[in-house]
């Protein structure tokens, strides 16, 4: 076994967001060690350039008498350093700044420290397989010293919630543990018998109870869903509450988050209160946690052994965050902490969010994963035209295919019912379990397998191209009546304002639309319509006052130059959905109550349980 690599990490400076890194090497290539930090972190599929936050750095030999001497570093390229040749073990010294307030990167201030390690560990190139220890260190001073360390990393000698030595068993391993600091507040609960904490930062009252009976419920119905073996590693929520955001990044067995205080249960929150802030984060919660099986242990070819210095290209992002999506909503209303009228809500914001993109016209599911690296992570002004989301439109194709499996007759082979579910468990035990990649075939291979050729053939067509999901026959089918409805009666352009000051300028012209036709374009300031001022708050009102589907003079500046154009607003188009529960069919109501109500586990599996 190759000696461990040795690392040392300290929030030197929180005053100047600076960490202090230190990495040693017992055998370093004799050829000149090469060190590489990853320039995007697994999950977020962009190329994020973590090297150019390095500020400091510096190479030191250490001989057998223990003497240390400067060791010449030479930067081969953007995200690389070579150290000279020596015959001894390797220091590798260097500081990282870190202000990236976000669950991808690094961030330090006095209040606390969060970094991932694919931000902040140096890797030495051919020692990736060794395996690592790490000695995480407070930031110096009395100020720290009531500071504590959450992380899902294994314990080495450090105590419980505290710094010290932790260790990892080689490198990939070493950057999927996300690590908090500071003052933070911790909540525990047990999920069938499996250690699970909350460590919050930025909050400090928050209903516990409630929040720990909700996430217990979550990961519980998630864990049934999988089933055998089950995972029995302790699990991690890194939340960190701010004025203002929202994201998440999953881990094996951890997940970092960031929502919005006003997001989190209050103290005195009602027990049957559900406010959409609240729904929103055990949404997020969800997700993630979801992913502890979907994407960290089941996860596509592309994945398996990573080259962090470039892309790893996929066309199954729609499988793996469009599935996942899918069920971070539904497993609320099948665990019982929402009610289905609030699911029915929340299905309703994704169609509307996919039917209001003009993307989905020109951009399949396959080639939306495959250029997530060039597209969907790098949004502009015409995204919402060119690029479909992979996780709205994935979650209904993961829906359409759920309820056609689900519509079809009994299981094929006398064992649990055929549904999206019992794929899922399907997937855990060849690929999950096994740690076999998926290649880009076999999800496909999988359905026909349990649904059949056609509903294959379905599948295939769907990812690869732009065709309209049947989501009003397939929800027909399960007793709810998808309707599409006009937002309002004003005419329309076809346009998004941009959200700050006074003046109308377009952040967003649809494709086709009539503000296109007219020949603006992002950028543009609308300034009069009909010889009226516009402004951002007034333009709606003055649209609903001027004559329907009749042509406008309308002003503008384009680069601070004055033109003119004539448009004509057309009636909004019907693209809010709106769904509705259907009754007086048993037929359909059963299959309804087997889809958003039943537990998840086939009759075969809770027979066997039982």
């Amino acid at each position: 076994m190759p000696a461990a690599i040795a690392y040392t990490l300290c929030p030197r400076f929180p005053e100047a967001h600076l960490f202090e890194v230190t990495c040693r090497v017992e055998q370093p290539d004799p050829a000149g060690q090469v060190f590489l930090l990853p320039v995007w972190i697994p999950g977020s599929y962009l190329i994020r350039e973590f090297a150019r936050h390095i500020v400091a750095i510096e190479a030191e030999a250490i001989g057998r008498d223990g003497k240390v001497k400067p060791l010449r570093l030479e930067k081969r390229d953007k995200a690389s350093w070579q150290a000279a040749p020596c015959g001894g073990p390797l220091l590798l010294r260097y500081q990282v700044y870190a202000w990236d307030l976000s669950v991808r990167g690094a961030h330090l201030d006095t209040h606390h420290a969060f970094c991932n390690g694919s931000s902040v560990f140096l890797r030495p190139l051919r020692r990736e397989d060794a395996p690592c220890r790490v000695t995480i260190l407070p930031p110096p001073g009395a100020a720290y010293q009531d500071w504590r360390l959450a992380t899902s990393l294994p314990r080495d000698g450090a105590p419980h919630w505290g710094f010290g030595a932790y260790r990892a068993e080689h490198y990939e391993d070493l950057i999927d543990h996300p690590l908090e600091m500071g003052r933070f507040v911790r909540l525990t609960f047990e999920v069938q018998g499996v250690p699970h904490h909350l460590v919050l930062t930025g909050q400090t009252e928050v209903n516990e109870a409630r929040l720990k009976r909700d996430l217990t419920a979550i990961c519980g119905w998630q864990m049934d869903l999988f089933g055998s073996p089950p995972l029995t590693d302790p699990y991690l929520f890194l939340v960190m509450a701010v004025g203002s955001g929202y994201g998440g990044l999953e881990h094996r067995n951890a997940t970092a988050l960031i929502c919005e205080r006003a997001d989190l249960p209050a103290p005195g929150l009602a027990d049957d209160a559900r406010p959409e802030g609240y729904i929103r984060f055990l949404g997020l919660c969800s997700h993630e946690y979801f992913h502890r099986w979907h994407v960290k242990r089941i996860r596509p070819v592309a994945f398996m052994g990573q080259d962090w210095q470039r892309e790893s290209y996929t066309r199954l992002l729609w499988l793996f965050e469009g599935f996942t999506s899918y069920y971070d909503d539904l497993c609320l209303v099948r665990a019982g902490v929402i009610a289905e009228a609030d699911y029915l809500r929340l299905l309703e914001k994704t169609l509307t969010q996919v039917q209001k993109a003009p993307g989905r016209h020109a951009q399949s599911l396959a080639e939306s994963s495959f250029d997530a690296w060039i597209k969907y992570y790098r949004p502009d002004e015409n995204t919402p035209n060119a690029v479909v989301s992979y996780y709205a439109k994935g979650a209904l194709l993961a829906l359409c295919l759920d309820l056609a499996l689900r519509d079809l007759d009994s299981a094929q082979t006398g064992d649990a019912p055929r549904s999206l579910d019992a794929l899922m468990r399907r997937l855990w035990r060849e690929y999950g379990v096994t740690g076999q990649g998926l290649d880009e075939n076999a999800i496909f291979e999988q359905v026909a397998e349990q649904g059949g050729a056609t509903l294959a053939r379905w599948l295939k067509t769907a990812v690869e191209s732009t065709a309209e999901l049947p989501l009003a026959r397939r929800l027909a089918r399960f007793g709810v009546h998808l309707i599409w409805q006009a937002d309002g009666t004003t005419p329309w352009l076809g346009i998004r304002l941009a959200a700050e000051g006074t003046e109308a300028r377009l952040a967003y012209v649809r494709s086709g639309a009539p503000a296109e036709q007219a020949g603006l374009a992002a950028g543009d300031v609308l300034v009069a319509l009909q010889g009226q001022r516009v402004t951002r708050q007034n333009l709606d009102a003055l649209l609903a006052s001027l004559p329907p589907e009749k042509p406008l003079e309308c002003h503008y500046f384009r680069q601070d130059l004055l033109a003119t154009t004539t448009i004509t607003p057309t009636k909004p188009p019907a693209e809010t959905a709106q769904l509705k529960l259907m009754s007086g069919n048993r037929a359909r109501e059963k299959r309804q109550k087997n889809w958003l109500g039943t537990p998840v586990l086939g009759e075969a599996e809770n027979k066997a349980r039982t």
